[in-house]
């Protein structure tokens, strides 16, 4: 079963409530996204913390619900 941009953006969000998300979908079948992911909470952690910690926001739907997500996350300028 897909899952919906927007869904994908509202879970972020609520685990990162000032992040600046921006989802993709890559192939039109909404099962492969792009995310970027713009947050003051990533200042500080090296990038594989940065996605640990999107990827949590995402509660363990990944390989299920979101069969792929390409991840790009970065801090404020």
């Amino acid at each position: 079963m897909a899952m919906a941009a927007h869904d994908i953006e509202a879970l972020i969000k609520a685990a990162l409530p000032d992040a600046e998300v921006t989802i993709t979908d890559l192939a039109g079948d909404g099962d492969h996204y792009a995310a970027r992911v713009v947050s003051e909470a990533f200042r500080g952690k090296l990038r594989p913390a940065q996605h640990r910690m999107v990827y949590d926001a995402l509660g363990g739907r990944m390989g299920g619900e979101l069969h792929a997500l390409q991840l790009t996350t970065a801090v404020p300028n």
